[in-house]
C-alpha cells in the first residue's frame, strides 16, 4: 500500500499545524507533487546534501526536515547555486520536500520539545511558554526528573542520551547544585530564561547560548544553565515524527529517521572546564 504526497502532507500537518509557526517561518511543502504516490519517507533535522544522498539513496518519496532549506526571499533555484542543486536532485529522483519548524516546536505531544524532555526522561511536562492558558501546544517544556541529581551529572545525563557532539554538552553554575526541575527548549532557547526562572526550574537546557546572557544569569537567581549542540537538541524529534507518521497512515507509508550527523562542528581542541562526574581531570 501506498499514500499520495498529498495524503501525507496532511497528515503531517495535522500533527504539525501551519498556524504555530512563527510568522518569518518558511514550512510545509517545498517541492513535490501531491498527487504523486509515496512509500518511504525520511525524517531529518537538516537538508543538507548528505541527507539528501540519503533521501535518493532509500529511494524516499518525501523528505520531511525541521529545518527550512529557505527562509528568506528566493527568487530562482538555478542548479549552480548549493540550495538550488539539491532541490534538482530532489526532483529528479522524484522526492518531494517539506518542512515543519516552529510549528514542530509548539506541537504538543509529538513536537521537537516533547522528545527532547522525553529523551531526557522529564515527567509530567508542560509548555514553559502555551500558546494558550491550560494548552499543551507552546514553547519549551519543563518537568521533573524521577530521581534528584546534580549539574553535573544532569549534564553527564544529557551528553549520554543526546547525540555526541564536538561541542559536547557544557553546563553554568555550581556542579553540585541539585537538579530535580528541568526546563527544556529545542534549538536556540535562551529567550526563555524568564519563564523558566518562573517555573522553579534549577536547570535550562538548550543550545546556542551566548557569554554575556550566561555571564549575568550567573549573577542573580534562577536556573543553572545547560547548553547543548542545536542539532542534538533537535534531533530526538526525528525517530518520534518518523513513528507517529507510520501509525497516523495506518502503515500504508514506510517511515524511518536519518542517521547522518548534520551537525556543523567537526573538531573539538582543548577544554579547561571543570569535568563532569566521574571524568578524568
Amino acid at each position: 500500500m501506498t499514500a499520495t504526497l498529498g495524503e501525507v502532507v496532511a497528515a503531517l500537518e495535522a500533527r504539525y499545524d501551519p498556524a504555530l509557526a512563527e510568522s518569518w517561518d518558511a514550512v510545509g511543502l517545498v517541492c513535490g507533487d501531491p498527487a504523486e504516490p509515496v512509500e518511504r519517507v525520511l525524517f531529518a533535522v537538516d537538508p543538507v546534501a548528505a541527507v539528501v544522498d540519503e533521501a535518493v539513496e532509500t529511494g524516499a518519496g518525501l523528505l520531511v526536515t525541521h529545518h527550512p532549506l529557505f527562509l528568506t526571499a528566493v527568487h530562482g533555484v538555478p542548479a549552480g547555486d548549493p540550495k538550488g542543486r539539491l532541490v534538482h536532485r530532489l526532483v529528479r529522483a522524484g522526492c518531494g520536500l517539506f518542512v515543519a519548524h516552529t510549528n514542530a516546536d509548539r506541537a504538543a505531544d509529538v513536537g521537537v520539545n516533547d522528545a527532547l524532555a522525553a529523551v531526557l526522561g522529564l515527567r509530567d511536562t508542560r509548555p514553559l511558554e502555551p500558546v494558550a492558558p491550560g494548552s499543551r501546544q507552546g514553547l519549551g517544556r519543563v518537568g521533573r526528573l524521577d530521581e534528584p541529581t546534580t549539574l553535573a551529572g544532569f549534564a553527564a545525563h544529557a551528553a549520554a542520551v543526546l547525540p555526541a557532539t564536538a561541542g559536547g554538552v557544557r553546563a553554568a553554575g555550581d556542579p553540585g547544585r541539585p537538579v530535580r526541575t528541568v526546563a527544556v527548549c529545542g534549538g536556540s532557547g535562551g529567550s526563555l530564561l524568564p519563564a523558566a526562572t518562573a517555573a522553579g526550574a534549577d536547570v535550562l537546557l538548550t543550545s546556542d547560548l551566548r557569554h554575556h546572557p550566561v555571564s549575568e544569569a550567573g549573577e542573580q537567581p534562577g536556573p543553572a544553565l545547560c547548553d547543548v549542540a542545536h542539532f542534538a537538541s533537535e534531533w530526538p524529534w526525528v525517530p518520534v515524527a518518523a513513528e507517529v507518521l507510520v501509525a497516523d497512515l495506518s502503515g500504508r507509508v514506510e517511515a524511518a529517521p536519518s542517521h547522518r550527523r548534520t551537525d556543523p562542528w567537526t573538531v573539538r581542541a582543548g577544554g579547561r572546564g571543570e569535568p563532569a562526574a566521574g571524568a578524568a581531570g
